[in-house]
């Protein structure tokens, strides 16, 4: 059973790399059984719904790691604009690490989920999740939940935009460049809500 269990997890860890650089259409299931080691029927063993569901489960996988960085570096950074920079960076030194291989966990695949409900929910989820926590971080700074929220949409798309143009081009420095401007859209709107809002009475 602890066999089963371990050979599920690599399928599933292996098919999210997979998927996050190559695409749901490029990434056959024998390249994910041969990479993960794993035997030939053990694909529909462990996930009767085949290549959908295991896409679906990647998708959803990547997004929780992604999401427990984003958490992590928001609840040690002195300040939300430093939490956006740091963010960028990290997913910055990722792509250099990874030769320009590794870069949005989600980006690829939702591309090309428009046939499938379950992997598109599964995107979206996952890019709502990112986003709730970047708008979490401006509401505690003070700002009001719709302007949390459409600031933390910004943030995203921008961050999102720089990563993808950065693996594009082979050249890191794009994202942190639109990270450091996008992180300064950020500390101003959170200094004109200081500068605006009402003193204690």
């Amino acid at each position: 059973m602890a066999q089963r269990g371990v050979t599920r997890t690599k399928v599933l860890a292996t098919a999210r790399l997979l998927f996050q650089r190559q695409g749901y259409h490029a990434t056959g299931v024998n390249q994910i059984l041969e990479e993960a080691d794993a035997p030939k029927g053990s694909l529909y063993f462990h996930f009767p719904g085949g290549k959908q569901q295991l896409a679906t489960e990647a998708v959803t996988l990547g997004a929780q790691e992604l999401g427990e960085l984003i958490d992590a570096v928001i609840d040690d950074a002195p300040d939300p604009a430093s939490a956006v920079r740091t963010i960028a960076d990290l997913l910055a030194k990722q792509l250099e690490d990874s030769d320009f291989l590794d870069g949005c966990p989600i980006t690829t695949v939702a591309l090309e989920a428009g046939g499938s409900d379950p992997i598109r929910d599964a995107c979206r989820a996952g890019y709502d999740r990112w986003l709730i926590s970047i708008a979490d971080a401006f509401v505690g700074a003070g700002l009001r939940r719709i302007e949390a929220t459409e600031l933390a949409m910004v943030v995203l798309s921008t961050i999102e935009g720089g990563l993808l143009l950065a693996r594009t081009r082979r050249d890191a420095a794009l994202l942190r460049t639109v990270a450091a401007h996008v992180a300064d859209q950020v500390a101003a709107a959170l200094l004109k809500h200081r500068g605006t809002a009402k003193p204690p009475s």
